[in-house]
């Protein structure tokens, strides 16, 4: 099929990638010049595993490439809408200037039984709107909500584990719904869940998803907190709870809490259309949730200063870790950026060091000293500060070797992803989130 892509940031330029790779012909659309013209290289601009690879191939076999002109999309037969919402300034509401953009500049090139899918994360209500519009010109609405994971977004989208998809009632639902399959036909084939319901219910899928995944986070994190105050284990709580299969154990990790460019505005936009609609009560819940994520950041910072016996200042910190998470290059909302920012207000020498997101943090905190080298990070620290939980200190560094590099043997484990009996038993003094 022919597909375009209108948006080639972070979800538009792995989409484009990713249907290259299952055999349709793409035209990825920006109105970066610069973004385009290293796409069209083979040249990723942020970091994501496999994505290099899927990019390049694409490129090369022809059937993906790149544009700033809108009437390049003229003929695709599906059209995706992959452009970002962000938070507006001052406001909790998300900001749909792209997405209204991106409709506005595709409408003179929608044919008749052309679709329409949207995949950005929108407020409930947005596709009822857009779906007028789109419809003037004889062309369907469908939309098609993301489920991507920073650091494994190629196979989440060559090989989901569900397919939503919001479409009219009708013969153009029934035709779009079609279209669809054909577009996903590698996960069709593979029996993989395709769900089919109205605009509503698509883009509530999306939220509501990341509401719950929040909340449990949050949860654990809660629960952290009462920890410490008792002198529980959190860890060890997770995992008796966890054993419920009404529960499970998966993102029930006490640490720092969440971040990136998703979870953290699409809870608050969430909250913020509830109260447009007069329900603001049915998620109250989320101001809380979100309230409890920041609380674990000033608990970090918290940790370090009672570590150093009250006070940072002039102590040498290292920071492991600036992205949000692991196997990705994202630093917005980092809780890990955060907490290294706040010691540094302290007055702390902090030093930060990540495998793939030093860049970016440097570009919007260029107060805090970077090295790239994990060891000479660790180089004299008088404390050492984990924060994103890279296998390169949760697996691949070793207490013993730490303990060559430092002047101090004092760990803060801002995500409990290192065994507190090993560093402890290596001489280290070890402190978890809501661990005794």
């Amino acid at each position: 099929m022919r597909v375009s892509v209108i948006g080639c940031g972070y979800l538009g330029a792995v989409h484009a990638a990713a249907m290259a790779s299952i055999g349709h012909d793409v035209i990825g659309i920006d109105v970066d010049a610069r973004k385009v013209e290293s796409l069209s290289r083979g040249e990723a601009p942020f970091f994501e595993p496999g994505l290099p690879e899927i990019l390049g191939d694409g490129l090369a076999s022809g059937r993906l490439r790149f544009s700033t002109d809108i009437a390049d999309t003229r003929g695709a037969d599906v059209h995706f809408i992959a452009v970002g919402t962000p938070q507006l300034p001052g406001a909790h509401a998300a900001d749909l200037q792209y997405v209204d953009a991106a409709v506005t500049a595709l409408m003179p090139v929608l044919r008749p039984g052309d679709i329409v899918a949207g995949k950005s994360t929108v407020p409930v209500g947005t596709a009822a709107d857009l779906a007028v519009r789109i419809a003037s010109v004889g062309a369907t609405l469908v939309w098609n909500p993301e489920f991507l994971r920073e650091g494994w977004a190629v196979q989440d989208t060559v090989s989901p584990d569900r397919i939503v998809v919001g479409v009219p009632a009708g013969d153009a639902g029934v035709h779009a719904q079609a279209m669809l399959r054909q577009v996903y036909h590698t996960a069709v084939a593979a029996d993989t869940p395709f769900l089919t319901t109205d605009y509503a219910t698509a883009e509530l899928v999306k939220v509501s998803a990341n509401a719950f995944l929040a909340t449990k986070i949050s949860f654990i994190n809660a629960m952290a907190e009462i920890a410490e105050v008792t002198g529980a284990d959190v860890t060890q709580l997770a995992d008796a709870i966890g054993l419920d299969e009404r529960i499970g154990r998966r993102f029930l990790g006490a640490g720092i809490g969440f971040g990136g460019g998703c979870l953290p505005k699409d809870i608050r936009a969430f909250s913020a259309r509830a109260e447009e609609l007069g329900k603001s009560e049915a998620v109250a819940f989320l101001r809380e949730v979100d309230a409890i994520n920041l609380r674990r950041r000033d608990r970090a910072v918290q940790l370090t200063v009672d570590a150093l016996d009250g006070s940072v200042f002039n102590k040498r910190v290292t920071v492991l870790g600036a992205a949000f998470k692991p196997h990705s290059d994202d630093v917005r909302d980092s809780p890990a950026l955060d907490v290294a920012v706040r010691l540094h207000g302290l007055g702390a020498q902090v030093t930060v060091t990540d495998p793939a997101a030093i860049e970016n943090a440097r570009l919007i905190h260029p107060q805090l000293t970077y090295v790239a080298d994990r060891d000479d990070a660790l180089r004299a620290a008088d404390i050492v500060v984990v924060v994103t939980e890279w296998d390169e200190y949760r697996r691949q560094l070793s207490p013993e070797q730490a303990a060559a590099l430092v002047s101090g043997r004092v760990v803060v484990d801002g995500r409990n992803c290192l065994d507190a009996a090993v560093w402890r038993a290596s001489g280290w003094t070890y402190y978890g989130m809501g661990r005794p």
